[in-house]
């Protein structure tokens, strides 16, 4: 160091110590900042905490708790993770870690805010109404951190559609006064974009105005304005026309249509799943009856037949009554839950289990050797079909969370199909009998409604082992509450003499 200071020198080392000391105190601001920010966030993990483990299960059955719980676990403990870490608390990051690898991840959040879209889209609910929480049972608002992440994914996913409507409700409470740490600025700059992408090139130059007034050094926005700008001119010189250029109103909300998807049926089957659309008359339904159902005559049945309701002519589709009882269903559950895994469906190409988009929901597989329970049902399912379920597939466990579902499908293989059940070597699915486990509070209908302990059968083939098409059917997204069903799939081997073939291809 020095050996000789100046005295210009020691001034300056006065003026160096100072702003230690100022440092120093910024330093103990940050620190007491922290703290409370640390405290603050304990606050509010308690008392979420407390309700949401006083009834777990009635908390995530409210859709916007299951998004809320996925995205702190994914997002928010990660901020408080990075927080913490400015000063290492080992105790805290150590429990931490060990507990971290048990957390969602990214995919989990985005798959979350997707299924929050699913029910907005099916249900035709408004982007507030979600926001608000007003859906049956407790009510959980969005904050506009949660509606911005839930534009920032939609965003994400080229769904420019949903985009517009959560970015615009994030700006909608962020007008109404709300306290957050997202910025308008961050708001239009998504907003102003997915506008265009829908194609509102006028709105979508207002917008990115506003964004360019409040933030002037933003380079994307001066670069998309100009973009923006060049585009219509082009347009208006086209259709000779005169822009008017944006008043200084507050900023208005657009409406937009949703773009139409891969599924020709989706627009009927969101009305079914609403109640709404197909509705049988007074003289088809006068051939509905009720029976008690033995077996003919079957030795297990003759003693307590089970109670069987027409619940559609055609194709005929019956409904059991009290099917399974309450303790059957909570041991198949029990059995269950520890296989539960992403549910799969079968490649009609290659016949070998998948995932995909359509199906969300976790699925296991039980057999009758794992418990009597499956035993007794697979024997009750046999007795009161007369189909013999030796050559069945194991009795598939379904559990459906908020915005779980399963689009329009058949359950058995088409004739581009061949090898869909190849490897199984029993023949294509000649009957479905599925068991409603649960009561659901809002959606989740296999387009008729679903009460717990009930079942639903009906053929997917005709006698003739030709596919009846009239089987297309789905499940719902789930609103409120958690759906458990489990499917039998029967196959044509064995039934030879039990379902002969008819006079005719649709006998």
């Amino acid at each position: 160091m020095f050996k000789f200071l100046r005295f210009s020198q020691m001034t300056d080392l006065v003026f160096t110590e100072k702003e230690m000391v100022n440092s120093l105190r910024e330093y103990i601001k940050a620190e007491e900042s922290k703290l409370a920010a640390v405290k603050s966030w304990a606050n509010k993990l308690d008392s979420l905490t407390k309700t949401s483990t006083s009834d777990p299960e009635a908390y995530l059955a409210h859709p916007v708790n299951a998004y809320k719980l996925v995205k702190r676990l994914n997002t928010e403990w990660s901020e408080l993770e990075s927080l913490v870490l400015q000063n290492p608390s080992d105790g805290f990051i150590s429990n931490m870690t060990v507990h971290r690898q048990y957390f969602p991840d990214e995919e989990d959040e985005t798959g979350a805010a997707k299924a929050l879209m699913r029910l907005q889209d099916t249900y035709q609910l408004d982007s507030e109404v979600l926001a608000q929480g007003k859906l049956p049972g407790n009510h959980a608002r969005l904050t506009v951190d949660d509606c911005f992440g839930m534009g920032k994914t939609a965003y994400n996913e080229a769904d420019y559609y949903h985009a517009v409507l959560w970015m615009q409700q994030a700006l909608k409470q962020i007008d109404a006064g709300e306290e957050t740490e997202v910025t308008k600025a961050d708001i239009l700059d998504y907003l102003s974009y997915s506008v265009y992408q829908m194609g509102d090139l006028p709105r979508a130059i207002e917008l990115t105005r506003r964004l360019v007034a409040i933030d002037s050094s933003h380079q994307r926005a001066g670069g998309n304005l100009r973009y923006f700008e060049t585009l219509l001119s082009k347009q208006m010189n086209e259709q000779h026309q005169a822009f008017e250029p944006a008043s200084e109103e507050p900023i208005q909300l657009g409406t937009y249509t949703r773009p139409r998807d891969h599924l020709p049926e989706r627009e009927e089957y969101e009305a079914l799943c609403r109640g709404e659309g197909l509705q049988m008359n007074e003289a088809r339904r006068s051939h509905l009856f009720c029976r008690y159902q033995d077996g003919q005559r079957n030795p297990r049945l003759l003693l307590q037949p089970l109670m069987e309701e027409d619940e559609w002519d055609s194709p005929h589709i019956v409904r059991y009554i009290h099917f399974m009882s309450e303790q059957e269903i909570n041991k198949v559950k029990e059995l269950a839950k520890p296989r539960l895994a992403r549910a799969t469906v079968r490649d009609p190409k290659t016949g070998v289990l998948t995932t995909a988009q359509y199906r969300v929901s976790k699925s296991a597989w039980l057999e009758g050797e794992d418990d009597p329970v499956i035993a007794r049902v697979n024997q009750r399912i046999e007795d009161v079909t007369g189909l013999t379920v030796e050559t069945a597939e194991l009795l598939q466990v379904a559990n459906y969370g908020v915005g779980g579902q399963y689009e329009p499908h058949y359950d058995f293989s088409r004739k581009d199909e061949p090898d869909a059940f190849k490897r199984l070597g029993t023949g294509n699915r000649v009957a479905t009998m599925l068991n409603y486990m649960s009561d659901v509070e809002a959606g989740g209908a296999t387009v008729f409604p679903d009460f717990g302990g009930t079942a639903v059968f009906w053929y997917n083939l005709f006698k003739s082992g030709e596919g009846d098409y009239r089987t297309r059917h789905a499940a719902c997204p789930v609103l409120v509450g958690s759906k458990w069903v489990s499917n039998k799939w029967i196959h044509e081997r064995g039934q030879e003499f039990r379902r002969p073939c008819g006079l005719t291809e649709v006998d």
